[in-house]
């Protein structure tokens, strides 16, 4: 079902493909239309409302900052996930065969000035083909005064960068850093509605958000090829909604086919 009053359709062109291709990223201008946004960020806050408080500098940055599989409490972006134009842009990106591999809030509250360092979201879960992309709407606009991304253009290029983490660090969940030239950075300064997509292997950070009265809320979505496993987890299929296509796995084929 196409969602027209809430998001807009649209096919990336040549020039964009071939810009992602070399570049890593691209963003894509109001993918969401006013009412879409309206929802999503009214559906979005009342999800976050009922497990998080406000910002906590004694708490961990996934107790501060993450609120994972939000479309099994947000209508909005459960269709937004599963039948919007993210799907078709993932499908020319990725391939016919696509699933959702990750749904979360990925919220900076104002107060929050903590740092995310340099990372490849493939290095916090590896998963082949080396094809996932990751995508963030944003619910706000965002810019280096409330700790908009940072990404390196051209960065993918270089492939899976493996850090060594001990059992310790993997327990706990650490963040994975990794070395990168901050001279080369370009701040991804968005609109609310607007939508970044990025390869797995892009090199990204955000900085904290230092302003007083504006918050960085941003949803983020991950798509992969449908036959994509987990490289971490003994090679296992990433569970995840089939939304375009055909997977050769069962349990991917009846993973949340009726959500």
């Amino acid at each position: 079902m196409k969602h027209t009053s809430l998001f807009n359709y649209k096919a990336l062109n040549e020039d964009e493909l071939k810009s992602f291709k070399e570049n890593g990223f691209l963003v894509i201008k109001s993918i969401l239309t006013k009412e879409g946004l309206n929802q999503m960020q009214t559906e979005s806050m009342a999800a976050w409302a009922r497990e998080k408080e406000s910002f906590d500098p004694t708490k961990s940055w996934l107790q501060n900052s993450l609120l994972v599989n939000i479309h099994h409490q947000a209508p909005t972006v459960r269709n937004y996930y599963f039948e919007g134009p993210l799907v078709d842009i993932a499908s020319q990106v990725i391939g016919p065969n696509i699933k959702g591999a990750t749904s979360q809030l990925t919220f900076k509250m104002r107060g929050n000035t903590k740092p995310f360092g340099w990372h490849q979201d493939n290095g916090y879960g590896e998963l082949e083909p080396y094809n996932a992309i990751t995508t963030l709407t944003a619910l706000d606009d965002t810019d280096r005064g409330n700790g908009c991304l940072w990404l390196i253009p051209g960065s993918h290029k270089q492939g899976q960068i493996k850090v060594n983490q001990d059992e310790e660090q993997k327990k706990t969940q650490s963040e994975i850093i990794v070395e990168a030239d901050d001279s080369l950075a370009v701040p991804m300064e968005m609109q609310a509605g607007d939508v970044l997509i990025f390869n797995c292997w892009m090199l990204h950070k955000s900085d904290g958000n230092y302003s007083t009265d504006r918050d960085r809320r941003i949803l983020f979505l991950r798509y992969a090829d449908a036959d994509a496993v987990e490289v971490y987890n003994d090679r296992k299929p990433r569970l995840g909604r089939l939304v375009k296509g055909a997977t050769r796995f069962t349990e991917v084929s009846e993973f949340e086919a009726n959500i």
